[in-house]
């Protein structure tokens, strides 16, 4: 087995986002590959730089989607198709707040393959005893932990906690990074005011326009069940591009 797939394999052995690129048609070098990473480093050729700086901006795209395609590219007068497969790190979920909605979440997230963290300062509410299916429980002000972790389009960010102290801290982490979900529960009402004081705190309206809330589908919950299921349907939906930040709809809601 060549290097390229030594390293492929290792990157899927350790969960790492990565993308395999391949010419399948072209004037020379046919069956060339490309090994693309998260970070858009790459390792191989394709034959030349402009194709490979072009197919890495294709790549990246692929790794987070998961996609597997054949895509076109054209250099002076000639013509190439790379075929490219991404291969993305399973799906995460953190949790900030450890209240009464997270629990059926994590249940509903794990039975869906996320990786779920659970984050909360109050250690009387984030204990395995409430949160025995999640894969970590945190006991720490969450935007600390946030700032930590590795965050990419793979992760969604869940903001349960009711309180600015916690949310507006970790929204201000989130929104710097480039996560795939951030949902932050509150009334409409509420969901606009904390938008205003975090615009006053310099987080800009692109930014905020990335925040769904009010958090999770309109599906009329009303029990902590059901509005963890509505939010997880919305994680779901955006994973798959199939509903814009909840910002933006507000009138819907």
């Amino acid at each position: 087995m060549s290097t390229l797939y030594e390293e492929l394999k290792d990157m899927l052995g350790k969960e790492q986002g990565v993308a395999l690129a391949t010419l399948v048609h072209g004037p020379e070098r046919v069956g060339a590959k490309l090994l693309v990473f998260a970070d858009t480093s790459s390792h191989g050729t394709l034959g030349l730089p402009q194709l490979d700086a072009m197919v890495v901006a294709d790549a990246e795209q692929a790794i987070w989607h998961g996609d597997a395609q054949t895509h076109m590219y054209t250099i002076e007068t000639q013509s190439f198709e790379v075929f490219i497969e991404g291969f993305a790190p399973p799906p995460t979920l953190i949790i900030v707040g450890a209240g009464h909605i997270a629990i059926p979440l994590t249940t509903f997230a794990k039975t869906l393959n996320y990786r779920v963290v659970v984050v909360d300062a109050r250690a009387a509410f984030a204990t395995p005893e409430r949160f025995p299916h999640a894969d970590e429980l945190i006991v720490a002000w969450p935007d600390e932990v946030l700032e930590k972790m590795d965050l990419n389009p793979s992760t969604s960010v869940a903001v349960l906690t009711h309180d600015s102290k916690f949310d507006e801290p970790s929204l201000k982490m989130v929104l710097s990074r480039r996560v795939g979900y951030v949902g932050a529960i509150g009334s409409r009402k509420t969901s606009q005011q904390r938008a205003e004081r975090l615009r006053r705190q310099g987080v800009t309206n692109e930014q905020l326009l990335r925040i769904h809330g009010p958090i999770g589908l309109n599906i009329g919950a009303t029990s902590p069940e059901e509005m963890a299921l509505a939010i997880m349907t919305e994680i779901v939906a955006t994973r798959h591009g199939k509903v814009s930040s909840s910002l933006q709809d507000w009138q819907n809601k």
